[in-house]
């Protein structure tokens, strides 16, 4: 039996174990939304989805990803140009920035290809600890931790699995419960439960699967 950690309880543990079985049979269709065919193309999607949709990203990436299909492509592309091509996607002159920037030390000290660690990955200009989760898990298979995203965050708190704000801290206690094998899993599913029912206004707690064990259930009525 694996040692369960001094600040978690086993109710906890069981609390975690109840509700992925839940959610994975309400959401066996859960996986990440963004089109990508290679590393680079999810971190670049990945950096565009921040405070923006996953329908928005993918429309903009369709074309995007026609025009630029190497890093030194946004590393020598014109910032005004790029900025017009992701401007949908919201915040595009902090995000084409940022693009380029990532870019130009893909190709300066990676060789042109997305990092394999999380430290190296968090070195990228534009990239936290949300965007190294996604990419490395998804291109990569490595999972080094959780990605918590605003879905991740909202339910995480309503569900009672932590008291903090701060998503590394979020990502901490979360991982404190969480079995490693299930983590990047706990993230498509806390997603696609957050849009389709325990969504931000009004969550649709009365046809919850989770609602006998959240204790936020019922108080948005």
């Amino acid at each position: 039996m694996k040692k369960i950690p001094p600040n978690v309880s086993l109710k906890d543990k069981n609390k975690v174990a109840k509700i992925i079985k839940l959610l994975e049979k309400e959401h066996p269709d859960a996986k990440i939304a963004l089109y990508y065919s290679n590393p680079l193309e999810l971190l670049v999607a990945t950096i565009l989805s921040a405070q923006c949709t996953d329908e928005r990203v993918n429309i903009v990436t369709k074309q995007l990803f026609k025009k630029y299909r190497k890093a030194e492509d946004y590393a020598n592309a014109d910032l005004k140009e790029l900025e017009q091509d992701i401007k949908s996607t919201g915040f595009y002159r902090n995000k084409a920035r940022n693009l380029k920037k990532c870019c130009q030390m893909l190709v300066e000290k990676y060789n042109s290809q997305v990092p394999k660690t999380m430290k190296e990955i968090l070195e990228l200009p534009g990239v936290a600890r949300k965007t190294a989760n996604i990419v490395l898990s998804n291109a990569y298979g490595i999972v080094e931790g959780i990605a918590v995203d605003t879905h991740v965050r909202r339910l995480a708190k309503r569900l009672g699995l932590t008291e903090n704000e701060d998503a590394t801290k979020i990502e901490e206690d979360l991982m404190q419960i969480i079995p490693k094998d299930k983590w990047m899993r706990f993230t498509d599913l806390l997603i696609f439960h957050g849009r389709r029912v325990c969504m931000a206004k009004k969550p649709e707690c009365k046809k919850c699967v989770l609602n006998k064990l959240c204790p936020s259930a019922f108080t948005f009525d």
